[in-house]
């Protein structure tokens, strides 16, 4: 309503200064006759796109009064639901109930129009942020044959990040995008359905909670944003089980109708083809409608749902590897998203570790190209081999290093290098041979063990000793072994290994030792022996303590894990807010490439079943932390009000430029820095910064705001071109959701659930799509190079919660 108010007031000084061109006034309304104070929907749009640079598009502008339509804040004399740029009558609120200022009314006052002015940015800003909610509800309020294949596609986003809806295959959410419809329920108490009802539809709650009632129990559960109810009753054609009840106020939901759900349960069974080996299924696959894109090369009419590991490769290779052609251009595979290509191959790349390991999958090639026999064809022996090498060509350019972590990779490779020798043998492949003869060639040229070999432990730097029970040994020697030992350890060593290896220095039992890290906060944990990577995911001022186990609670945090005492505001001055901002983003984007994207699912699956390191993703998320409590500690260490509001204006202005180079990592770890509350509680400070700034954070503030899945920052993403730096930290929650909320194994007899696979590959994917083109920032006038480069790869960081909360409250204490 107040941003009604401000729009309206707006557009009454606008009409004062031009009565002719009034906005609202007094039309002419066929059937109605003359209605008072009406505006007509494309002025509306046209007097929004010139009010200010934010707004856009006219589908943009269309999008703001949608969201004050949804709000009756507005009122379409038509009673539609969807706000239309056309010559449509509409009326504010107040209006119609005869309660308006128009033009036949009073006019506001120049106080009311400098507050308005005042205002405006903000609240463009809001509706903004609002706007692509009401377009989604607009949408989905249209008859189900209106919908646009756009709409479609909007619809389908939203469903992807249900959780309710995350078992279901890509197929069905789009085919419940075309039949899914919005229902709201403006009063708490609603009731939706009784127990003992006929099964009519099925919910899913997409703003709000309800209660869920049985008799003679009451309520025994609540269910709230992303669940779902109501299912069971259709799949089963049973009574409903509860009684179902709106919680709250303006609760709003998605419904799928049962008619509609029986029919796509339909549908999807008519289209599935179930291959069976012994009785069981061994291959599900599902018929998708054909690619006109992808008409000039192979497309596949069958995508595959689910099936045994070696029945997917052998069908990988027999449709999507043909010796002519490869199935997947280079264009597609860094996409993160692509409905309309057949990703199977990709897919399988990007996740065969999380059901069949290389050491497998090297098996079945092998079996594969090994067909030789005197009963086979020549050609079909020939167009075998062929299918192998692709893959394997196929294999080493899409996921590189990680191919030759294994041994079993490099006699492999010897077979194929053998090809060479007689090139004619599979000559329809020329190029994917040459490649791979240059990556044995590569593989080979020393023992695998440089992989990763440049990123070592330097140990002892973190790691301290428990000495209450070793005083006899001289701290020295302790020392000097230590350096000795962890100096080259391996990133991937275990935890067990760097115990076992700190005992036989000190001469101790390793069964009387733990490992354990103590954070800043004095937090501790012991590290279980079989844990890798442990330097790289350590909290930011962590320390690895070896300890002997009964000793394990008297341990207390160093002194150096307290974090630094002064600020560096005067040094931060030295350097220009650009000029930090692009250095930042060098360091982050040299940060994102180093991380495989094989290390987002060790991630989310757990680093220990594959025996991996996923260090380059630690350093990254480690980096995003640190620039958040950098931000916190400076301005919590500046003792004086100016330097306050100083470093305010800096860092603001410094979000800005990350988000202008498209560092959104940083942005949001800037943004969520200033958000922290020890920043956000110094109210004498905020209440100095300047009005423009305010806003600007305002507006940032609301780019990271998480609610409904992040919406605000996708659809923001979603228009960028690469190069990107993504915030992680949403990727890798996506992941989880999609990981958690979905079976990998289908039956016991180890029926695989890809679909699954898919969904984690096209998150993965983002990675590709973010950095498939090169950094190229402007450099800054190099002023102090060196100097600021130094400064950002160092910084000195409390991250303790406490003690800035303690150092906020003492810069301005809690007013009585």
């Amino acid at each position: 309503m107040m941003m009604g108010k401000v729009l309206k007031t707006l557009i009454m000084a606008a009409s004062s200064a031009s009565p002719a061109s009034a906005l609202i006034r007094d039309r002419k309304v066929p059937g109605r006759g003359t209605v008072r104070h009406c505006l007509v929907g494309t002025e509306m749009v046209d007097w929004l796109l010139g009010l200010s640079p934010e707004v856009h598009s006219r589908a943009q502008a269309s999008a703001m009064w949608q969201v004050l339509l949804d709000e009756q804040v507005i009122l379409a004399l038509s009673k539609e639901h969807q706000f239309k740029d056309k010559f449509v009558f509409y009326r504010f609120h107040e209006d119609a109930e005869g309660r308006g200022d128009g033009p036949a009314g009073r006019k506001p006052g120049q106080d009311a129009v400098r507050d308005a002015q005042q205002k405006k940015d903000e609240v463009i800003s809001t509706l903004t942020q609002l706007a692509p909610d009401a377009v989604l509800k607009a949408i989905l309020r249209k008859p189900t044959h209106d919908r646009s294949p756009d709409d479609l596609e909007i619809i389908y986003e939203e469903l992807v990040h249900i959780r309710a809806l995350s078992h279901l295959s890509t197929t069905v959410k789009r085919e419940l995008a075309n039949i899914i419809v919005f229902e709201s329920h403006p009063r708490a108490e609603t009731v939706l359905f009784n127990q003992g009802d006929e099964g009519v539809s099925w919910y899913v709650i997409l703003k709000g909670s309800v209660n869920v009632v049985i008799h003679g129990k009451g309520v025994v559960t609540t269910l709230q944003d992303g669940d779902d109810f109501g299912q069971l009753a259709l799949i089963n054609n049973a009574p409903r089980a509860a009684t179902i009840i709106t919680r709250e106020d303006g609760c709003q939901f998605l419904r799928v109708d049962k008619d509609d759900f029986n029919r796509i349960l339909r549908d999807v069974e008519a289209n599935t083809v179930r291959l069976k080996e012994h009785g069981r299924d061994v291959l599900v696959l599902e018929k998708v409608s054909a690619n006109p894109s992808a008409a000039h090369r192979h497309s596949a009419s069958y995508t595959v749902m689910a099936g045994m590991p070696q029945k997917m490769l052998e069908h990988l290779l027999e449709t999507r590897l043909d010796a002519r052609h490869l199935s997947v251009r280079d264009e597609d595979i860094i996409r993160p998203y692509s409905s309309a290509t057949d990703m199977f191959l990709d897919d399988f790349l990007l996740t065969h570790i999380m059901f069949m390991p290389t050491h497998q999958l090297i098996t079945e090639l092998m079996r594969n190209y090994r067909i030789e026999s005197p009963t086979q064809d020549k050609e079909f022996v020939v167009a075998s081999k062929s299918r192998v090498v692709n893959f394997v060509y196929q294999w080493v350019t899409s996921i590189r290093d990680p191919v030759f972590d294994e041994t079993i990779t490099h006699s492999f490779f010897e077979v194929l290098s053998l090809i060479k020798a007689n090139n004619s043998a599979i000559h329809s492949a020329p190029t994917p041979l040459l490649y791979l003869s240059h990556s044995f060639a590569f593989a080979s040229s020393s023992p695998w063990q440089r992989l990763k070999l440049g990123l070592l432990i330097i140990m002892y730097s973190r790691l301290s000793l428990d000495s209450t029970r070793l005083a006899h040994v001289p701290l020295l020697s302790i020392l000097a072994a230590l350096r000795e030992y962890f100096r080259g350890i391996p990133v991937n060593a275990t935890a067990e290994t760097i115990k076992l290896n700190a005992a036989d220095k000190l001469g101790l039992r390793h069964e009387e030792l733990v490992l354990a890290e103590i954070k800043s906060n004095g937090e501790k944990s012991v590290i279980a022996d079989t844990e890798v990577s442990i330097a790289t995911c350590l909290s930011i001022n962590g320390r690895i303590f070896v300890s002997p186990k009964d000793h394990l609670d008297a341990m207390t945090v160093l002194p150096d894990q307290e974090g630094p005492s002064d600020g560096t505001c005067n040094e931060l001055e030295m350097f220009s807010t650009r000029e930090l901002a692009y250095y930042i983003t060098l360091i982050d984007w040299d940060l994102f490439c180093s991380v495989h994207e094989y290390e987002l699912l060790y991630h989310v699956a757990g680093a220990q079943p594959f025996r991996k390191i996923k260090s380059n993703l630690d350093l990254f998320l480690r980096r995003f932390n640190e620039i958040q409590y950098w931000v916190v500690t400076e301005i919590c260490l500046a003792n004086t009000l100016g330097k306050r509001v100083q470093l305010l204006r800096k860092f603001i202005k410094l979000a800005a430029y990350c988000k202008e180079f498209q560092n959104l990592n940083a942005f949001f770890a800037l943004v969520m820095g200033l958000s922290n509350v020890a920043v956000s509680r110094l109210t004498q400070t905020w209440e100095r910064l300047p009005s423009k700034l305010r806003k600007m954070f305002t507006e940032f503030d609301g780019l990271i705001e998480p609610s409904r899945n992040h919406r605000a920052y996708r659809i923001a993403v979603g228009k960028l071109q690469p190069p990107i730096l993504p915030f992680m930290p949403l990727l890798l929650k996506d992941m989880t959701f999609t990981h958690e909320g979905n079976r990998t194994l289908l039956d016991s007899a180890g029926l695989i659930n890809f679909e699954k696979m898919h969904m984690l590959a096209q998150t993965m994917r983002t990675l590709r799509y973010c950095r498939s083109r090169q950094l190229l920032l402007q450099p800054p006038t190099p002023r102090s190079e060196q100097e600021v480069r130094n400064y950002i790869r160092n910084l000195r960081v409390i991250d303790n919660q406490r003690i800035l909360t303690g150092l906020s409250q003492r810069l301005e204490p809690k007013r009585a």
